[in-house]
């Protein structure tokens, strides 16, 4: 991605790997451009739609800023918004992954649900579970809702995970009161102690302040990442199809944790997400957005204007996934939206490896990346699983942003995984329906 070109450090005799550094928040960080949705807001629910998927919402009905939406299963929307449902429709994401997509249409006459006031003053790990799932950050659904899992260390994240965002920084450096209370909250209703939290050097001093445990990472990619986390500062190693989870360490960003500290503190649930946009001029502004904020809506608001064959990207550069509509709303999740001229972005190609060993040389968990390429491009998974350590990658995307045949490394692996997992659960059902 040409946008990163400033950012790469290489030795001249070409014998060291690259060094990708973290985005650095700005000393005298201006303060978020708040934008507000105009005429509607839309949220996704991770659950396929389904005839009376709920049977306490349905389109003409009011809702308020801050109201729980109930579905089947226990499963909830929070709206952002005060409204009308104008909409309830499947959408189909990456991986033809199956979502219910709420549509609202705004009233400008905002009106503040009052439910989660009434429990606010006592939090409890069941409030948590039925309010706060989807606020600003996106916490883990399994530290709330998994009994069958047990945690003993929770890792909170103020080093954001991916390149030209400062989501988590700016709420450590500007939030660290909501952070303190987000800990502290956690602490009392998880009774986990080991409570981490994970900072650049440069905001040691305020991760301090939490009370937390402090870890600093330098600012070299992909140090933030949870499975390098779990190495360079836990000396625990996540062995391949294993998750952090797994092994007890639940991973929280620090925007989530403020999320609960400000919900409690005051007395209702927030519904505004922080999100860098990098403009075609490479130029990054923080902003400040109603979650469901169509993302054209941000468009507008920071001056960008959108021309065929142009990428949206949501996510930062070296994870992030390309959405094809200027529709796709914010999320509780979304850290970053970049665009890229037309002009600017590198096209993948057919074209053969060549054996030049630059994806070796950077993957930081030493996967043959020359040889595993290879099975997935012939779709060979299972093989690739078996001999190549397909499932030790942490999808960093290094290894895509090196290869000078430009394969899209990255997305083979993810794909490799995607199938992998789905045939395991066809495998499950097939033997649920046989034994049942």
């Amino acid at each position: 991605m040409k946008v990163l070109k400033t950012m790469i450090k290489k030795s001249f005799l070409g014998l060291s790997t690259p060094r990708l550094e973290y985005e650095k928040l700005l000393t005298n960080q201006p303060k978020p451009l708040e934008i507000l949705p105009q005429k509607n807001a839309m949220f996704f629910l991770d659950y396929p739609f389904e005839k009376n998927i709920t049977q306490y919402l349905k389109e003409g009905d009011p809702v308020k800023t801050g109201q729980k939406l109930s579905f089947k299963n226990g499963r909830y929307l929070i709206s952002s918004v005060t409204g009308t449902v104008a909409s309830i429709a499947s959408h189909a994401g990456n991986f033809n992954h199956l979502y219910t997509a709420v549509s609202v249409a705004i009233n400008q006459n905002e009106n503040k649900d009052t439910q989660f006031s009434k429990l606010s003053d006592s939090p409890s790990i069941d409030t948590v579970k039925d309010y706060l799932l989807s606020v600003p950050g996106k916490l883990p659904e399994s530290l709330f809702t998994d009994k069958a899992k047990s945690f003993d260390t929770i890792i909170v994240c103020a080093a954001d995970s991916d390149l030209l965002i400062t989501t988590n920084q700016y709420i450590l450096k500007n939030n660290t009161h909501a952070v303190k209370n987000g800990i502290d909250i956690l602490k009392e209703i998880t009774s986990i102690n080991n409570i981490i939290i994970i900072a650049p050097k440069f905001l040691q001093e305020e991760a301090s302040a939490t009370g937390a445990k402090v870890k600093c990472l330098d600012l070299t990619y992909p140090s933030a990442l949870p499975h390098m986390i779990m190495k360079d500062v836990l000396n625990r190693i996540v062995p391949a199809q294993k998750t952090c989870e797994d092994m007890g360490v639940c991973f929280i960003s620090a925007e989530a944790v403020a999320s609960i500290g400000n919900a409690f503190e005051n007395n209702q649930i927030p519904v505004t997400k922080l999100l860098n946009v990098v403009k075609k001029d490479k130029s990054n502004v923080l902003v400040s957005a109603r979650i469901g904020t169509p993302i054209d809506t941000i468009f507008k608001s920071v001056d960008i204007k959108l021309n065929e064959k142009d990428r949206i990207i949501i996510g930062g550069p070296m994870k992030g996934c390309s959405v094809y509509s200027d529709n796709h709303p914010v999320l509780s999740d979304t850290d970053a939206i970049i665009i890229q001229d037309s002009a600017s972005v590198s096209l993948v190609s057919d074209n053969p490896c060549t054996n030049c060993g630059e994806c070796i040389r950077i993957c930081p968990v030493n996967v043959p990346v020359n040889m595993l390429v290879r099975f997935l491009e012939a779709g060979l998974y299972v093989e690739a699983c078996e001999q190549y350590d397909l499932f030790s990658c942490i999808e960093c995307g290094l290894c895509s942003y090196v290869c000078i045949s430009k394969i899209p490394i990255l997305q083979y692996i993810t794909l490799a995984k995607h199938e992998l997992g789905r045939m395991e659960r066809n495998e499950s059902d097939a033997a649920e329906e046989i034994n049942g």
